[in-house]
């Protein structure tokens, strides 16, 4: 989720701490709770900072093995352990630590239902895992904790029973998320009248609760991009990875492999200069106003060295911009 929904998923967890009557009970203890909730449910997203180092870093790490099994003790300990040590060890450990570990939790568990996915499986197996089931920004996960943490704070309502109510309603959302992306996906089937048998569907989330976007992977190597709207399949683009000796000395780079590592489902293009070749890999789950953001670009002169590149989000008149700031 984006990091404004792990926030307000922080104080929702402090807000459903109160139905724990030892921390309820004491305000020392219900501050250092709030502050162990809040910060372990941003802590995994830390890995951020590798942004700082390079976008190619942050794009191959960004929910590996911060969000990984090891990672969530690790995290719980540390978070706990500093907030002992600000209130000078006097709260029970154990109290803060469950907190602490539902926050990380939360936080990781949340991140499986998006489309860009986690490695939350290492160290049994380092294989992103993406349910594609809820947009990385949701408004009814966003809205109702903003409403039941409004409330809360007005002292509207007891926080015993709004935040109860709130995740049970929400776990009910989920299960209906869930529910209904597998029986859509079984009905593209049908919908697809150009279906063949080796055909792949892949559906992604929109912020939209009925709205979906469609990615076909046939076995011939195209992909088929569409969307899913007002009961209705539509294909809107295709795309074909080329076959070129620029493309496969491009896999060798570490910026290019970086971005492979992440998605697979990701096609080159060639376009050749007079000073060389430029190899764009596009993912093509990512599609909006016509073009593919998310990309990974080399620049190699005609022996095939690297001269520039750049891998992340970007337009296309920014990207070169940036490929000709790499370049010289």
């Amino acid at each position: 989720m984006d990091s404004g929904t792990h926030l307000v998923m922080g104080l929702g967890l402090a807000g459903l701490a109160s139905v724990d009557p030892v921390v309820a009970s004491d305000q020392s203890l219900y501050a250092a709770v709030l502050i162990g909730t809040v910060v372990g449910s941003q802590a995994p997203d830390l890995d951020g900072l590798l942004r700082l180092k390079s976008n190619a870093a942050y794009i191959r790490n960004h929910r590996g093995a911060s969000h990984s099994i090891p990672a969530v003790a690790i995290w719980t300990v540390l978070i706990t352990v500093l907030i002992q040590l600000f209130f000078r060890f006097q709260l029970p450990w154990l109290h803060i630590g469950g907190w602490v570990l539902l926050a990380v939790c939360v936080h990781v568990f949340s991140d499986l239902f998006n489309t860009y996915g986690t490695q939350a499986a290492r160290p049994f197996t380092k294989k992103w895992i993406s349910w594609n089931i809820i947009h990385i920004f949701d408004p009814v996960i966003f809205i109702a904790h903003l409403i039941a943490i409004v409330l809360w704070a007005l002292r509207i309502g007891d926080p015993t029973i709004i935040f109860p109510l709130l995740y049970a309603c929400l776990i009910v959302y989920y299960i209906w998320r869930t529910v209904t992306h597998k029986a859509l996906q079984r009905r593209l089937v049908q919908l697809d009248a150009d279906y063949a048998e080796g055909d792949q569907f892949i559906l992604i989330p929109t912020i939209s609760l009925y709205d979906w976007n469609v990615v076909k992977r046939r076995p011939d190597g195209y992909f088929f991009i569409g969307d899913f709207r007002q009961g209705k399949l539509r294909w809107i683009d295709r795309a074909r990875c080329e076959e070129h000796p620029a493309i496969d000395h491009s896999r060798n780079d570490p910026s290019i492999r970086a971005f492979l590592y992440f998605t697979s489902f990701a096609c080159a293009e060639v376009q050749e200069h007079q000073w060389g070749y430029e190899v764009r890999w596009s993912d093509v789950r990512y599609r909006h106003r016509k073009q593919y953001p998310f990309v990974g670009v080399l620049l190699m002169d005609k022996q095939f060295k690297t001269l520039g590149s750049y891998v992340g989000w970007l337009s296309d008149d920014r990207l070169q911009k940036r490929l000709r700031m790499n370049t010289y």
